[in-house]
């Protein structure tokens, strides 16, 4: 199971790389922008907003936070 610290370090990764939220249920959140996400202070649950509308989430749900790597600078090219 993923944790909330795993959720919010994706949330605030810099610079910020969309990441995807797989939940127990076989659903996923792609999470665009910073903006579209939201934990609660207590911990228990997170709003997502995609292009279909806004998702409360029971973070005892979510099973994997998926941030993917940065692509390797290539060799020679200065890293903007």
């Amino acid at each position: 199971m993923a944790t909330m610290d795993q959720v919010r370090k994706a949330m605030h990764t810099a610079p910020f790389r969309p990441f995807t939220v797989y939940l127990a249920d076989g659903r996923t959140y792609l999470v665009r922008h910073p903006d579209f996400i939201s934990i609660s202070t207590n911990g228990r649950e997170m709003v997502v907003h995609d292009e279909v509308g806004m998702h409360l989430v029971d973070m005892r749900a979510v099973v994997e936070v998926h941030l993917p790597y940065l692509p390797e600078p290539a060799e020679g090219r200065p890293v903007e």
